[in-house]
């Protein structure tokens, strides 16, 4: 059986005042009522979930231009252990945190006029319409 893992929550929770899938951690309300009573496994798969869907927009805005730069940004945020796109998340928020730019860690956005904020903006933002479309396919009930 799977270990619990911790709870993607990251403090800003939006379902209190009624969304149904949080602005902050992306998941689904039924999810963050439920979290205590999941399973491990059953935590691991709403994990994947969120992760699966961070790291498919990251990889749409950003690309690794210097690896030996990247590599020394990960050891600097502390994420030397997880995959390229995940570290890449990680280094970006490393990044707007210390107002570095994007080369500084090895790193290049897809859209050239774009910075590490913006792009930090754009991939939450994004990461909430697409759960926002996960939870209406699969969950809401038509009226």
């Amino acid at each position: 059986m799977a270990q619990p893992k911790r709870t993607p929550c990251v403090g800003i929770c939006s379902t209190t005042y009624g969304d149904l899938v949080c602005r902050g951690c992306k998941r689904f309300a039924h999810e963050i009522v439920q979290w205590n009573g999941y399973t491990g496994a059953q935590q691991a798969v709403i994990w994947q979930r969120l992760n699966q869907l961070r790291d498919d927009v990251v990889a749409s805005h950003l690309t690794i231009v210097d690896q030996a730069r990247f590599s020394s940004a990960c050891h600097q945020a502390k994420c030397d252990s997880v995959s390229n796109l995940t570290a890449a998340y990680q280094v970006m928020r490393h990044l707007v945190g210390m107002n570095m730019g994007l080369v500084q860690a090895g790193l290049a956005a897809k859209d050239p006029d774009a910075t590490a904020l913006s792009i930090l903006k754009a991939v939450d933002a994004e990461l909430y319409a697409r759960s926002m479309a996960h939870y209406e396919r699969n969950f809401k009930v038509p009226l």
